[in-house]
């Protein structure tokens, strides 16, 4: 149980490193306003993380006491839209881009409804949950429910530590993403391993 919890911290720590629409934002967001702003945006996303947690325990522990063969397709699309994710960033430019231009300067509660509601609203992050999360369950006797809720707070604390990090250190972080263009190339393949090597273990 503890290697397979671990597996999930460390694949999580890799992805929420990784550069995304996300943590750009609240890189540029602490930059162009300032610490303090760019934690209110971290706090949104992750707040919009529990929603997506909810909808993954509650849908797919009744699909798992209601239909095992059905959860398996589930754990299968899921190992086949991870390969997916794979090629795309494989296709992907490695270099990291960020822009402070242009950053309207709100207030901390908007940047925290900013946040949120990027992250609820995107249906692409549904679907991740719903691919990543159980290939991660970690026990035949436990509620799939407090499993599920168990991997979705890890993945919150991992990401709200690495987020923040990048909140509190942004000016140091986009001195040296421009100093060191290779760090793109290093996270590009780090996510294609972390999507792949998933997947694998699926398939087998």
């Amino acid at each position: 149980m503890l290697e397979t919890l671990i597996s999930f911290v460390l694949a999580t720590a890799t992805l929420a490193f990784s550069p995304g629409p996300d943590n750009i934002f609240v890189l540029t967001q602490s930059i162009v306003n300032g610490k303090k702003y760019g934690l209110s945006t971290v706090m949104g996303l992750m707040t919009g993380c529990v929603i997506h947690t909810t909808l993954v325990a509650f849908g797919v522990s009744e699909i798992i006491k209601q239909n095992p063969n059905l959860f398996f397709i589930i754990k299968l699309s899921g190992a086949v839209y991870l390969l997916y994710l794979a090629y795309q960033v494989y296709r992907s430019d490695a270099k990291i881009a960020f822009s402070t231009d242009n950053v309207v300067k709100k207030s901390t509660f908007e940047l925290f409804k900013k946040g949120f509601w990027m992250n609820v609203l995107n249906p692409k992050v549904t679907i991740f949950f719903l691919a990543f999360f159980p290939q991660f369950l970690f026990s035949e006797t436990i509620s799939t429910v407090i499993q599920f809720y168990t991997l979705g707070g890890l993945f919150i604390f991992t990401s709200f530590t690495i987020f923040s990090s990048i909140a509190i250190l942004a000016g140091s972080i986009s001195t040296y993403i421009k100093q060191n263009a290779q760090i793109g190339v290093y996270l590009k393949w780090a996510q294609i391993v972390v999507f792949v090597g998933i997947a694998v273990l699926i398939l087998l």
